[in-house]
């Protein structure tokens, strides 16, 4: 698919948070949609590579705490960047906690709506929970953070490669490449000495 067409289609982003027993778990998640009105009924589409997909399919409830612009890296990085198989995402976090005993967070968030599942549909690569609403809260009326958001506002830029050191004559436009000009060096195209050439920025 050359020109990706899906990666235009509009998302949010939101920590989607379960429990097993006493551990609570989270991850960022990018599918949720409204699906059913009278009851509101969501879908909540999750990677079957995700802890929280087996958690969530066992234990039939989620939240999904839909970001704010003002969530910084350090929430993706904690939440998005690796499995809560391998460690305690929430280690050391003081938690708030909605009426089903799961995990919100007003700090980050600007609401968040409480789920409860009601049917399941294997996708392949994903399974989708299709949920009802038992909860939902705002929190503030801070803007919700979109996929496009961050990655134009939060996710950090790679860090410019630095080009090549060298040297270029102010006459005809030659590139001399070294970290020094010697002394004697002559312009292979213009025949000007070194006093012709500058520093390459």
């Amino acid at each position: 698919m050359p020109d990706n067409a899906i990666m235009k289609i509009g998302y949010g982003l939101y920590i989607i948070t379960s429990r097993s027993g006493d551990r609570h778990n989270a991850m960022i998640g990018n599918a949720v949609m409204q699906v059913g009105l009278n009851p509101d009924r969501l879908a909540v589409s999750i990677s079957k590579t995700a802890y929280s997909h087996d958690i969530i399919r066992s234990d039939g409830r989620m939240n999904i705490c839909i970001l704010s612009e003002s969530a910084p890296f350090e929430v993706f990085e904690r939440f998005g960047f690796s499995s809560g198989r391998d460690r305690d995402k929430l280690a050391g976090v003081e938690l708030s906690t909605s009426e089903n005993s799961l995990a919100y967070f007003p700090q980050y968030s600007n609401s968040f709506i409480s789920l409860e599942v009601e049917d399941y549909i294997d996708l392949g690569s994903h399974g989708m929970f299709i949920c009802t609403v038992t909860e939902e809260r705002v929190i503030s009326s801070e803007r919700t953070m979109t996929y496009s958001y961050y990655h134009e506002n939060v996710k950090p830029k790679p860090a410019a490669k630095p080009g090549p050191k060298g040297w270029v004559c102010s006459i005809c436009g030659y590139v001399y490449e070294g970290e020094e000009l010697p002394d004697d060096f002559i312009c292979p195209w213009c025949n000007h000495g070194k006093e012709a050439f500058e520093p390459l920025k």
